[in-house]
């Protein structure tokens, strides 16, 4: 994934913050690639009861090697544009292990 140093992930006091444009009700689970500044990720849960937003915290922690309770939305609950907290990473780190994708 060659475009991943125009995605705006950002450090935070606890880790980092990835914006994600979410994509539910795909065929499959999968990270896209990116759009704009964030990273598209489509997933076959409906965007309905927080569905989606759980199984994209979970595919974000298994590409990202991390335990699923790591990874936190942190805004945009509703919207399909949503930000992610992955507590304990840096950008530095976020950035190494994406490329290796």
């Amino acid at each position: 994934m060659t475009e991943i140093a125009g995605i705006s992930i950002r450090d935070v006091h606890d880790g980092t913050v990835i914006p994600v444009k979410v994509v539910p009700g795909a065929s499959r689970d999968r990270i896209v690639g990116v759009l704009g500044d964030c990273l598209k990720i489509a997933t076959s849960q409906p965007a309905e009861k927080g569905k989606a937003n759980k199984a994209v915290a979970a595919i974000l922690a298994n590409a990202l090697g991390v335990s699923k309770k790591d990874v936190t939305l942190v805004s945009g609950p509703t919207n399909p544009r949503k930000e992610f907290l992955i507590i304990g990473m840096t950008c530095r780190q976020v950035h190494k292990r994406m490329s290796d994708w």
